[in-house]
């Protein structure tokens, strides 16, 4: 046992389980906890921001990168509420966030008598937004709490976790007893049974389709494997992006997905909610769904499977390949098959979005196999989804169903923090971009090489877009007054210019990723054509009588 304070142990402890990055922004109510990282910089790197809304958006872009835990720490109150967009992007984004906050006194807590920071019941927000949230009361509670935190992050589906502690018990003293080892997460083992079932359903299937969520990001070579057993098309969506190479042959977009899910007899659903696809494109008695999810409670959430299996998507896929090839029945002319449907799809999205899918190629031409796109809100982001070919894992980053305005340059951050050997490019429009843009100044101060790309029309686009479209050209407030952007990198010390082209911001974007350091470029554009044709798609299958 050593004699430790609270913040001591704390910090031991993140260190112990691998942190080795913490996003922050101090105040005093964390100010014990501070010093007590000071002695241990040489492990865990303070990055501290110019808004606590950063702090919890690089911490989010660093696990969507790597795959592993981040953690931020933020005072209490109004520090902890501003992390609060990025806190539930994380928990619809199945990443593994530490949120660790401060408090006000101890004794003080929940008596609303009006201290500073304080908050009602500030753990009750926490245990809302995440899979877990507890509070830290003394030195030896500690390690305890912290594997805690850990375990749970790295167990079952992958959600933030919180913890809390009050101002004047980070420098409480006690014996503390810290562990040997880190965290270990809780074991999953195959379902054998179901595997099998699964496996006989699929060899007999004529018309299959594979869809791969979020929580197929590590199964990449087994889904790959059993789709080429199958001649089954992989729908990727927005959260499976990278899942498979995009430029494979059974690699499909959502909307050549939309065709192939209308026709199908089996659907082998991966680590996806499958929320559009049940919900609106439809299922009727002819379309079997096998679900595999590392989360029991998703597999019966809209409706119930034919089959569901509870368990790791890798250990499960790898179980069911090798239970496939006993069952398996020949396909014949189905390859040919996709190939036309995926070239009508293709051709549909480049008649509809040309001027997007322009800029689109001459980004994924300048970045290279492995450098990671950040996707924003806005017009050329919501095409990305549509048509950007992704080709490693946790290389295009969304924030999912939150749909979160803003969370894009510092998230861009956080994931070039995690993965500082690849480019990272983050495409933004200029309402969102402005969100966070003063983490420039982040981005400076640390070297942070992101390369981020304005896309500016003058204008919330999408939204001003649907008031001339659907209430008569009544368009409010929608109009932006922006500033001159290459002369704001600059101010902040960041190298910046302007591209007037596709071919321009190609050129820009190696010249920025060769650069090394943080860049803007403002690529001014006007109206882009309406993506939603190709994402609002009615029913797909015919409804039961």
């Amino acid at each position: 046992m050593k004699t430790l304070t609270t913040a001591q142990a704390t910090v031991s402890m993140l260190e112990l389980n691998g942190i080795d990055t913490l996003f922050c922004l101090p105040g005093v109510q964390n100010d014990g906890f501070f010093d007590a990282l000071y002695d241990r910089t040489n492990a865990i790197r303070p990055i501290h921001t110019r808004h606590e809304q950063a702090c919890a958006y690089m911490a989010l872009g660093y696990a969507m990168a790597t795959g592993g835990p981040s953690a931020y720490v933020v005072v209490p109150g109004p520090g902890f509420l501003n992390t609060t967009a990025a806190l539930s992007t994380a928990y619809a984004v199945n990443a593994p966030v530490l949120a660790l906050t401060g408090q006000i006194q101890q004794s003080m807590i929940g008596r609303n008598i009006g201290l500073l920071h304080e908050l009602p019941d500030q753990l009750s927000i926490m245990r809302g937004l995440t899979k877990w949230a507890d509070r830290i009361t003394s030195p030896a509670a500690v390690p305890g709490l912290m594997n805690e935190a850990f375990r749970r992050l790295l167990s079952g589906r992958r959600r933030p976790v919180a913890l809390e502690c009050a101002m004047d018990t980070w420098a409480r003293k006690a014996p503390v007893e810290l562990p040997a080892a880190p965290a270990v997460p809780d074991s999953c083992p195959v379902d054998e049974d179901a595997v099998e079932r699964a496996a006989k359903l699929l060899g007999n299937a004529k018309r299959p389709l594979i869809a791969v969520g979020g929580g197929a990001q590590s199964a990449g070579e087994h889904v790959l494997r059993i789709a080429e057993m199958l001649d089954a098309p992989v729908m990727t969506g927005r959260m499976g992006q990278g899942v498979i190479d995009g430029r494979h042959r059974l690699s499909v977009t959502a909307l050549a997905g939309y065709r192939f899910w209308s026709e199908a007899d089996v659907v082998l659903a991966v680590g996806t909610r499958l929320q559009p696809q049940q919900m609106v494109w439809g299922i009727d008695e002819e379309l079997k769904v096998i679900r595999i999810d590392i989360d029991g409670e998703e597999l019966d959430r809209q409706r119930k499977p034919e089959i569901g299996i509870v368990g790791d998507a890798a250990a499960t896929l790898a179980a069911l390949a090798d239970r496939l090839e006993a069952h398996n029945m020949k396909r014949a002319g189905r390859a040919e098959a996709v190939a036309e449907i995926k070239a009508v799809a293709s051709n549909k999205i480049r008649k509809t979005l040309a001027p997007q899918i322009s800029y689109l190629e001459a980004i994924r031409a300048a970045l290279p196999e492995d450098g990671i796109l950040v996707d924003e809100l806005t017009q050329m982001g919501y095409a990305a989804r549509l048509a950007y070919p992704t080709y490693r894992p946790r290389t295009f980053l969304s924030p999912g169903y939150q749909g979160t305005l803003g969370w894009g340059y510092a998230t861009a951050l956080g994931a070039k923090v995690g993965k500082p050997d690849l480019p990272v490019v983050l495409i933004s429009g200029d309402g969102g971009f402005l969100f966070t843009a003063m983490e420039m100044s982040t981005a400076a101060q640390n070297n942070i090489g992101v390369v981020a790309v304005v896309f500016s029309d003058g204008a919330y686009g999408n939204v001003r877009r649907i008031q001339q479209q659907s209430y008569n050209n009544r368009t409010i407030a929608t109009d932006l007054r922006n500033p001159d952007f290459v002369k704001l990198g600059e101010s902040f010390g960041i190298a910046a210019e302007r591209a007037g082209s596709p071919a321009e911001l190609e050129s820009a974007i190696a010249r920025g990723i060769k650069r090394g350091g943080p860049v803007l470029i403002d690529c001014p554009v006007g109206p882009l054509p309406d993506p939603w044709s190709l994402v609002a798609l009615p029913r797909a299958r015919p409804r039961q009588p």
